[in-house]
């Protein structure tokens, strides 16, 4: 007898059988934002580039351009 894994029944405590986590949403930043960085520190939103798909950021001197999902932004 031959039983292929498509008929099978899962198990109900399985942990594969979880649902996917719902997305955070993205953090939203308008111009003049103050911001804080895990690597350039304290700065303020210069620019949003498309609808939030990418911030410019002065960082005391330096700017720098930060990519959506802006894991190591943070708005202040």
């Amino acid at each position: 007898m031959t039983t292929s894994a498509g008929s099978r029944r899962p198990l109900p405590t399985s942990p594969f059988n979880r649902p996917a986590p719902a997305a955070e949403p993205i953090e939203r930043y308008d111009v003049g934002d103050r911001v804080s960085h895990d690597q350039f520190g304290l700065g303020r939103i210069l620019a949003v580039e498309g609808d939030n798909a990418a911030v410019f950021v002065d960082f005391a001197g330096r700017q720098g351009r930060i990519l959506s999902p802006f894991t190591k932004l943070a708005k202040l």
